[in-house]
């Protein structure tokens, strides 16, 4: 992006934070013996999306926890399950969907907190790690199954569950598919390739199929992109994790604003919400906070609020 002005700057300011008496100080998990080369770490956040009440659910990766933070920024356990819960998506019918990179696409009940399967497997096989979701206007759920996927093993997939059942795989061969978001008509499906650090532009031909598939932003520094939203008018707001930053991209994806963490680089994922939705809510996962910042474009309704 450097051969682009720079945008203005916009510093975000912390909403809400995984209280300490949810906090895991001193303990190991997998997750983290992987991920962040034995470290311990109290949580580790990702996942924020807003149900019709203006509550923001975001999920604990390692602990297998999800989240509920009220409009006025209290923190409240929802569930606690054996899993790695990573994307979470809400539904227009009120339920939750988690893409868990343990078990593959997961159902919660956000009233009585109960975890199950919903879709685990592909032709018998289990998923390489489910990273994030995302719904198109009809219902179909598209997700990310990134598993330890890069450039040493571009064998990441995105995959399609359509309202009726059917489910496919959109496309393989991809170095470290995270974040993805449809257009607004749901003919486009982009998609957060971490490891090459760029926003893939999925189209969907007349078929169903994906062809064509080009690079839409390339980004540089931090680790890349990671989750993604979208604008009102058609543009990407990309969440860049090792940078400590959220971009604002227009429809033609020429950067508007850079929104800055003030606290860690880990800005994971990202949520329009607010009540003129211009307000983005941020994920920064290593220091278990979620951020707030103002921006001048809104986000795009959300399905689950159709």
């Amino acid at each position: 992006m450097s051969w682009y002005p720079v945008p203005p700057t916009i510093t975000a300011e912390v909403f809400c934070e995984v209280p300490a008496k949810y906090r895991r100080p001193g303990q190991r998990s997998v997750w983290a013996d992987i991920n962040r080369s034995g470290a311990t770490i109290d949580c580790f956040v990702e996942g924020p999306s807003f149900d019709r009440a203006g509550n923001l659910y975001f999920v604990d990766i390692p602990w297998g926890r999800i989240f509920r933070a009220a409009p006025s920024g209290k923190v409240d356990l929802v569930a606690e399950y054996d899993g790695e819960p990573n994307g979470l998506r809400i539904h227009k019918d009120g339920s939750i969907y988690i893409a868990d990179y343990k078990h593959g696409i997961m159902k919660l009940d956000p009233a009585t907190g109960a975890v199950t399967e919903h879709c685990t497997r592909f032709r018998l096989e289990s998923f390489k790690g489910c990273n994030d979701l995302a719904f198109a206007s009809d219902g179909t759920m598209a997700w990310t199954d990134q598993g330890q996927t890069g450039h040493q093993d571009p064998t990441g997939r995105v995959f399609r569950l359509s309202p009726d059942g059917k489910l496919d795989c959109m496309m393989s061969g991809i170095p470290s598919p995270n974040g993805l978001v449809w257009s607004l008509d749901d003919k486009i499906l982009y998609v957060a390739v971490t490891r090459a650090n760029a926003v893939w532009r999925l189209p969907i031909m007349l078929d169903n199929q994906v062809s064509k598939v080009g690079t839409f932003i390339q980004m540089s520094g931090g680790m890349g992109p990671d989750g993604i939203s979208i604008t009102a008018d058609g543009g990407l707001v990309v969440s860049h994790v090792g940078l400590g930053a959220i971009w604002v991209f227009d429809k033609l994806g020429q950067p508007l604003y850079r929104v800055n963490s003030p606290t860690g680089h880990s800005t994971t994922n990202v949520a329009f919400g607010g009540p003129e939705n211009k307000d983005l809510f941020i994920t920064e996962s290593d220091t278990g906070t979620i951020l707030k910042a103002t921006v001048p474009v809104a986000g795009a309704t959300l399905y689950s609020h159709q």
